[in-house]
């Protein structure tokens, strides 16, 4: 016989979720649906007692096979772990008394945090002979079903921790890759599932645990760097030791400074030794960003570093050997900057041994409800009221075209759930600023070439301007000077050095 002891806590039955009114099962109606029990005990303190009704009523109407009691707890503070432990010993006991060889199960998602300290404190003593379990609602995974951890503390590998899916067979141990990238994702918190960036994550797992170099390509917004995150996390290389590096940030004549190192002396202004981005990230991950930035004449000690792993810092004779893994990013079109000269060849062929292309999120829209809700649990965490997305506010996110990708999406969403009252947020209630739009007035401009001649370009769209100012001011020199910001003699000499000369 299975036998579960829980409290029960705010979110049970049911609690809304994050779209309008829509209700979610709270953790015990989560647990019982994704493992079987033949015995519930709840656990009622008074302020829960309509909680543990409603629970015990939905319980008995789903699973008409389960018998399911309550023990009312007569606490005056959910917080005196005092006085929990004494009804805790007092109760649990005469519950194992009366089925000596049942296995118990006690849940720890319901209920205050001093409840769950003291069920542990508990089991861990070996005074309740139970596994303790523990399940988060959907909403809180990246998966579609909730998460169940069953946590054995009387095991010789404390802690014992088993992952169960709905099929109530194991999805994955801790030390397996799946659990690893499933926790890698979570922890970054990259969402979604469409094909393309399925296939971009499998391709960054199968490199995270090499030394080569990756190239990441995708416009402003993406999340590039939290690609690199996740290929970093998912390598043998300590976490903590991740380098991220702007290179437009950095000023041009101390790029090769902030990333190589100097000696004290070697220029003017280095002052003291300076290790650079190289020796910081010794063992670990250098994220170089914006990479097309980089000058030419760094890209070529990169080019010597990445070869040979041999690290000169500026003004040294000392050359020392580096273990540096490079992931770099780039929203520009590398093989145009090739081709225009700005762009080493042989460094992009020697970084792009892995090489991925994040889409945009207009070429993803269906993962946008998924990023949405993820953000918006997360926000949600740092205001005073929760609030909720309308099922039409969630039809214009995923609609709208984000030329600023998943930080503008991101961006929304923080600036419409912190200025708007309203605990449910409508499609109107979304504060979606227009992108700046604007037109290059040199965009056009033709490339000089031997041909070219700049008096008869000038004289050309002079021309052009004249005659179009004309044209607006129907035929009025003195109003077609105007608009062109010009005297009306200037409009006249320009016409007049232009009209046909009568011999007759």
């Amino acid at each position: 016989m299975d036998i579960l002891l829980s409290f029960t806590g705010y979110h049970d039955p049911y609690s809304l979720g994050l779209i309008g009114d829509d209700e979610q099962p709270g953790p015990i109606l989560s647990l019982v649906a994704n493992k079987p029990f033949d015995t519930v005990v709840l656990f009622s303190t008074p302020n829960m007692e309509a909680n543990t009704g409603a629970t015990k009523e939905v319980l008995n109407d789903l699973y008409q096979h389960m018998h399911v009691t309550i023990k009312h707890f007569a606490i005056s503070d959910p917080t005196n772990y005092y006085e929990i432990l004494k009804l805790l010993r007092r109760n649990a006991s005469k519950i194992i008394e009366e089925n000596p060889s049942a296995n118990y199960y006690i849940s720890v998602a319901s209920g205050t945090p001093q409840m769950h300290a003291c069920w542990l404190l508990l089991v861990a003593s070996g005074e309740i002979p139970a596994q303790v379990i523990h399940v988060r609602p959907a909403r809180y995974v990246t998966r579609d079903r909730p998460i169940i951890s069953e946590i054995d503390l009387t095991s010789k590998n404390f802690p014992s921790v088993q992952f169960t899916n709905i099929a109530h067979e194991p999805i994955a141990s801790l030390e397996s890759v799946d659990a690893s990238i499933t926790n890698a994702l979570r922890k970054i918190g990259i969402v979604g599932d469409h094909p393309v960036m399925k296939q971009n994550l499998e391709i960054a797992a199968a490199l995270a645990d090499s030394r080569v170099p990756i190239l990441i390509f995708g416009e402003t917004g993406t999340g590039k760097e939290l690609f690199a995150r996740f290929i970093h996390s998912l390598s043998k290389r300590p976490f903590e030791r991740f380098i991220p590096v702007n290179c437009a940030a950095m000023p041009k004549d101390l790029v090769e400074s902030m990333l190589f190192g100097h000696k004290k002396g070697s220029f003017t202004g280095a002052v003291t030794d300076q290790i650079g981005k190289f020796s910081e990230a010794d063992g670990g991950t250098l994220f170089l960003d914006e990479l097309g930035e980089l000058p030419l004449s760094s890209q070529a000690k990169l080019l010597r570093i990445l070869e040979d792993g041999i690290l000169e810092p500026i003004g040294s004779s000392n050359k020392h050997k580096v273990d540096v893994r490079i992931i770099a990013a780039t929203n520009q079109n590398i093989r145009k900057s090739i081709e225009g000269g700005k762009f080493r060849e042989d460094l992009y062929y020697r970084l792009s041994v892995g090489e991925i292309q994040i889409p945009s999120l207009k070429k993803r829209k269906t993962d946008i409800p998924q990023i949405a809700l993820h953000m918006l649990d997360r926000i949600n965490r740092s205001l005073k009221t929760p609030k909720r997305l309308s099922p039409g506010a969630l039809l214009r996110l995923q609609s709208h075209s984000w030329p600023g990708n998943v930080r503008d999406l991101e961006n929304v969403l923080e600036r419409s759930l912190r200025l708007t009252n309203k605990k449910i947020l409508d499609a109107d209630d979304l504060l979606i600023l227009e992108p700046v739009k604007y037109t290059d007035p040199f965009a056009a401009l033709p490339e000089p070439d031997d041909n070219f001649s700049l008096e008869e370009y000038i004289t050309g769209v002079r021309k052009q301007l004249m005659l179009k100012a004309l044209k607006k001011a129907n035929g009025n020199k003195s109003e077609a000077a105007r608009l062109l910001g010009i005297t009306p003699q200037a409009v006249h000499k320009f016409f007049k050095r232009r009209e046909p000369i009568n011999k007759g």
